[in-house]
C-alpha cells in the first residue's frame, strides 16, 4: 500500500516521507518513535524540580522584548507563575512578539534552571491552557523528522497506517511467545506507536527488541555455518614485506597487536576462509593491522579492499598508506574510490581495479557498486563494521570468490555480548594501548562550569591547538531542552574571543559540505568544531586537545568513550569535559565511570552492571548497531535470551522445515534474499 493512499498525503508530502526511507504504509508502521512526551499536570514554580522538564502555568507580566546580538535574535519576557517570576529566553524566534500577549495565561513546558535567585527557562514550549488539558496524562509519540515534515504529520499518518496494514501474521513461534508472555506482533506494533499506558509500552518494546535480536542472531548463526565450510580459495604465505615494515616502523607494536597479527596470518595461510573481527579500544592500533593484512594480500598476488564509513576517513587511510609506501618503499599500488571522485577519474580507477593494476582499493560504499569489478579480490577489510551491517559487508565480500573478511570495530562491547552479536566471526581483541600515549584528563561537571570550560578552550586555541564541542541535537525543535548544533554555534560565537574560528557540522549537511568542513578542520583552518556525533568515526586530527560534550547524560557511555577517542592522538596533553545537564546522583555516578577510566572495555562492563536492563527512556548506547529499537547494553538481558532461544530453535530436528516454523521460515527467507537494513528486521 503506497503511502499516498493514506488520507492527507499527496505527492509533495510523500517526497518528504521518502527522505526518511518511507514509501509505503508498511514502511511507516516500522518507523518507531524516538521517544515519548508525557504531559504531567502543571505545578507551582516553587514545586518544580530544577534541571528537569516541568510544566508551569503562568501569566505574562512584562512586555515581550527582542534584540539582536551579532546576528542572533533573542526574545525575552517574564511570567508570574504562582510562587515567583519565571524568566523566559528564546533564540531566533522573533515572531513570539506578535503571538504572545501580555496579561494572557499560558502553560510553559521546558527545563527549569536557576541563576542566582532567578528562575529561567530557555526555549520552552508554550501552550494555551485548553490545548494542554487535551494532552495531560498521555504518552505522545515523537518521531525523528526531516525539514518540512513535522512529528504531528507523522502521527496523523501513523494512526491510519496501523489500521490499514495487516499485522495479523506473527513470525515468532508460539512457544517463544507463550513462555515469555510476549504481545502478539500486531499488538506490539500498535502499542509501540500509541501506548495506552507505560506498562503496555514497556511490553511492546520488549517484544520488538527481542524480535530484532532473535532474527539477527539466527541469520548470523546460519552465516557462520556457511562460512565454516568455506575452503581457503585465496591461500597465502607469510611474506618478508610485512616483517620488514614492522621492524622499520618508528614505534614498536604492542604485544596485543603482535598476537592479533599472528592470528590474522594463521587465518590467511590456513585451509579455511578468514572471517575475523578485530575488537580494539579507540587508539589501540587496529589500522596498522589492517594495513599489514592488505600488504600481505597484495604481496601474494591478490587484491585487498578496505571500506571506511566516511569519505574523509577513507581519504585519510589512503594518504597514510601512500606515505608509508613512499617512506618504506612498499611494493603496493593503492587507489582511492569514493562517491566524490570525478567521473573521469572513477573510470580510470575502475580500469585499474579490473585489470589488477591496483592491488589495494580504499574507499566507501562505492567499493560495492556494480561498476567496481575486481581482478582477483582476496581480502575485504571493513572499518567500523557496525556502521555498515552484515549485508553490506557481504556485498563487498561477494565481489570475490569466497574472499577473506577482516572486520574492525572500536565499539567496546563486553566479550559475552560480542560472541552473540558477532557469532559469524572469530574475535580478536587488541586489549593494550601504545605506551607513548598521554592519558586523557577527564572531568564530569554541571552547566555551572561552562564559562570556565570556554576559557580553557580559548587557552588551548591560543596555544595553537583545536577543540571539539559535541551536541546531541541537530537543530532546534526536536528536543528543545537539549543543546542543538545550530543555536549552540550562534551562542558560542558570542562567548569565545572573536579571533577563534568556529564552524558547525552535522549529519544533515550535504556530503560535499561535510567533507569540506572536516578537511578545513584537519588543516587547522577551524579552531573549534561544534558537531553532532558525526565526528565519532571522523578524521584523525592530532592537534585537537579538547573534547567537550554537552548534555553528556543523553549519550551512552560506550558512545561517549568513542567520542573521547577523537582527542589524545598527538603529543600534547588532552582534556575531555563531560557537561551534564542533570545533577541527579545516578546520572553523575554513571558519568563518573568515564571520569575514572580511559579503558573502553572496563567502561562498557561497568555500565552494564550499573544500568542492567535499563530504563525505557534511557540512553541509546549502541545505535551504531543499526537496530531500530534494540540497544545491546540497555537490553543485554533480552540479547542473551534471544541468543539462547536461537540456539534452541537451531537444534530442533524440524527446523526450518517443520510446519510450526512456516512464518519464521518466511521471515528468514526474506532476510536472506533481500538487501536489508537491520532497522527493518
Amino acid at each position: 500500500m503506497k503511502i499516498t493512499e493514506l488520507k492527507g498525503i499527496g505527492e509533495k508530502t510523500s517526497e518528504l516521507f521518502h527522505k526518511l526511507h518511507i514509501d509505503t504504509a508498511e514502511d511507516l508502521v516500522h518507523y518507531y518513535p524516538k521517544d515519548y512526551e508525557r504531559f504531567d499536570p502543571p505545578v507551582r514554580l516553587t514545586d518544580a524540580v530544577l534541571e528537569e522538564v516541568a510544566a508551569v502555568a503562568g501569566t505574562v507580566c512584562s512586555s515581550i522584548a527582542s534584540r539582536h546580538v551579532r546576528g542572533l535574535s533573542i526574545t525575552v519576557f517574564d511570567a508570574e507563575c504562582g510562587g515567583g517570576i519565571l524568566h523566559m529566553t528564546f533564540f531566533n524566534m522573533p515572531y513570539l512578539k506578535n503571538s504572545i500577549k501580555t496579561g494572557a495565561r499560558y502553560i510553559f513546558r521546558g527545563t527549569l534552571t536557576q541563576r542566582g535567585t532567578r528562575y529561567v527557562m530557555e526555549q520552552p514550549k508554550i501552550y494555551k491552557p485548553d490545548q494542554y488539558d487535551e494532552m495531560a496524562g498521555r504518552l505522545l509519540p515523537r518521531y525523528s523528522v526531516t525539514k518540512g515534515l513535522g512529528s504531528n504529520t507523522i502521527v496523523k499518518a501513523m494512526r491510519q497506517a496501523v489500521e490499514a496494514v495487516d499485522l495479523s501474521g506473527d513470525p515468532l513461534p508460539e512457544e517463544i511467545r507463550a513462555e515469555n508472555g510476549f504481545f502478539t506482533y500486531g499488538e506490539a506494533v500498535r502499542q509501540m506507536h500509541f501506548p495506552v499506558d507505560r506498562e503496555s509500552l514497556v511490553k511492546a518494546r520488549e517484544r520488538l527488541v527481542f524480535d530484532e535480536f532473535f532474527f539477527f542472531i539466527l541469520m548470523v548463526r546460519r552465516m557462520k555455518e556457511t562460512n565454516a565450510k568455506l575452503p581457503n580459495r585465496c591461500p597465502m604465505i607469510c611474506v618478508a614485506e610485512t616483517g620488514r615494515l614492522i621492524e622499520a616502523l618508528p614505534y614498536r607494536l604492542t604485544n596485543a597487536q603482535l598476537r592479533v597479527w599472528g592470528e590474522i596470518q594463521d587465518d590467511l595461510t590456513s585451509d579455511h576462509t578468514m572471517n575475523r573481527l578485530i575488537q580494539g579500544d579507540v587508539g589501540s592500533g587496529k589500522t596498522i593491522l589492517a594495513f599489514l593484512s592488505l600488504i600481505m594480500c597484495a604481496a601474494n598476488g591478490y587484491q585487498g579492499a578496505l571500506m571506511a564509513p566516511t569519505e574523509v576517513l577513507a581519504l585519510q587511510h589512503y594518504e597514510t598508506l601512500m606515505q608509508m609506501k613512499k617512506k618504506y618503499h612498499l611494493p603496493i599500488a593503492p587507489v582511492l574510490l569514493t562517491g566524490s571522485v570525478s567521473a573521469k577519474d572513477r573510470r580510470t580507477i575502475y580500469e585499474q581495479i579490473e585489470s589488477g593494476e591496483a592491488d589495494i582499493v580504499l574507499g566507501t560504499h562505492a567499493l560495492i557498486q556494480e561498476k567496481a569489478v575486481y581482478h582477483k579480490l582476496g581480502l575485504v577489510v571493513t572499518d567500523e563494521q557496525h556502521r555498515f551491517g552484515v549485508r553490506q559487508r557481504e556485498s563487498l565480500a561477494r565481489k570475490g570468490n569466497d574472499v577473506h573478511v577482516l572486520v574492525m570495530s572500536a565499539t567496546p562491547i563486553p566479550r559475552t555480548l560480542a560472541i552473540i552479536l558477532y557469532g559469524d566471526l572469530n574475535i580478536s581483541v587488541v586489549d593494550e594501548l601504545p605506551a607513548n600515549r598521554l592519558p586523557i584528563k577527564n572531568c564530569v561537571v554541571n552547566t555551572s562550569f561552562r564559562a570556565k570550560a570556554y576559557r580553557h578552550i580559548e587557552k588551548e586555541v591560543f596555544k595553537g591547538h583545536q577543540a571539539y564541542i559535541i551536541c546531541p541535537m541537530i537543530e532546534d525543535g526536536e528536543t528543545d531542552e537539549l543543546e542543538s548544533v545550530v543555536s549552540y554555534t550562534a551562542k558560542l560565537k558570542q562567548e569565545l574571543d572573536g579571533a577563534v574560528q568556529i564552524a558547525s557540522l552535522h549529519g544533515r549537511m550535504k556530503a560535499a559540505e561535510k567533507n569540506r568542513i572536516m578537511e578545513a578542520f584537519a588543516a587547522g583552518q577551524i579552531d573549534v568544531l561544534v558537531s553532532t556525533t558525526v565526528i565519532e568515526v571522523g578524521i584523525n586530527v592530532p592537534n585537537v586537545t579538547v573534547m567537550m560534550v554537552e548534555n553528556a547524560e543523553r549519550f551512552g557511555l560506550a558512545q561517549l568513550h568513542q567520542l573521547r577517542g577523537r582527542v589524545g592522538r598527538g603529543d600534547a596533553q588532552s582534556y575531555c569535559i563531560f557537561m551534564s545537564g542533570s545533577d541527579k546522583p545516578q546520572t553523575m555516578a554513571r558519568l563518573k565511570i568515564l571520569n575514572d577510566s580511559n579503558d573502553g572495555f572496563y567502561i562498557a562492563s561497568q555500565d552494564l552492571k550499573l544500568r542492567g536492563p535499563g530504563d525505557l527512556f534511557g540512553i541509546r548506547q549502541s545505535g551504531d548497531m543499526r537496530f531500530a529499537l534494540a540497544d545491546i547494553f540497555q537490553d543485554s538481558v533480552l540479547l542473551q535470551k534471544a541468543g539462547e532461544w536461537a540456539d534452541r530453535i537451531l537444534e530442533r530436528d524440524d527446523f526450518p522445515d517443520g510446519d510450526r516454523y512456516a512464518s519464521l521460515r518466511k521471515r528468514l527467507e526474506h532476510t536472506f534474499t533481500n538487501e536489508v537494513d537491520f532497522r527493518t528486521i
